[in-house]
């Protein structure tokens, strides 16, 4: 047996409605003077390694008592159906009874191994991606492959490119590939910044490049906001403010 539509969006209502009055009666009582419990998030790979984990401990640090379950994967989640509490993801959200917040606009680079573009060449135009192994990334929502994202006289330019390899879930393979010698990949800055600095990757189309994507936390709109969801939001909103200030250029 399964639940009608009907059903299942009823439950959920009561499910909301029953933690909202949970949250207020603590809140009366001033139990959550100190935050607890379980806090589910669902987030993409690149932000997971490359951001969020590495600032888990000082969270921990400031708030023992609260547990965090990590879904790190690029799929959409349903919050309701799901049970999660927030989501960070690379595009706004099309529901309107979803909060936004921008957390970050990451810097995308082509990179490729110097053995591979030794063995292929350099590219010098966005023309001469047709001759080379373009790595792609194909979306879990919809299967469709992500165009490369370019600056071409100042205007933005979305390009479809073409390879051997497509990865279909974890965006962060596709580094993987590039780091292998496989071909091109359009990647974020911040998750080859190492490799690029030890010379093991190399940025080609520099004079195409400044295009970025967005990182958004998301999280559903409610008059009583547990605790726990608070200061974790104000937390991840204070250091991804000091990435912004770390990549503004000096004046």
């Amino acid at each position: 047996m399964r639940l009608s539509e009907a059903g299942r969006a009823y439950y959920q209502e009561c499910r909301q409605a029953l933690t909202q009055l949970v949250e207020a009666e603590r809140q009366v009582s001033g139990n959550q003077s100190v935050a607890s419990g379980l806090l589910r998030i669902s987030l993409p790979t690149p932000y997971a390694y490359f951001r969020l984990m590495p600032w888990l401990p000082l969270f921990h640090q400031h708030y023992p008592q609260v547990q965090i379950d990590l879904h790190v994967s690029n799929r959409n989640i349903d919050f309701a159906e799901d049970g999660y509490d927030l989501a960070i993801r690379g595009r706004e959200a099309a529901d309107s009874n979803l909060i936004a917040r921008r957390l970050e606009d990451a810097e995308l680079v082509v990179v490729a191994t110097p053995d591979y573009l030794k063995r292929v060449g350099v590219p010098d135009n966005l023309e001469a991606l047709a001759g080379h192994q373009c790595i792609q990334f194909a979306l879990p929502s919809t299967g469709r492959k992500v165009p490369w994202a370019f600056r071409v006289n100042g205007k933005p330019v979305e390009l479809d490119t073409c390879g051997s390899f497509t990865c279909l879930e974890d965006f962060l393979a596709t580094v993987m590939l590039a780091k292998s010698g496989a071909g091109l990949m359009q990647a974020y800055r911040f998750s080859v910044q190492k490799e690029l600095d030890r010379g093991e990757l190399v940025e080609v189309l520099q004079a195409f490049g400044g295009r970025t994507r967005p990182f958004i936390l998301l999280y559903p709109e409610a008059r009583h906001v547990p605790q726990r969801v608070r200061v974790f939001i104000d937390f991840l909103l204070q250091q991804s403010q000091g990435v912004s200030r770390a990549l503004q250029p000096p004046a």
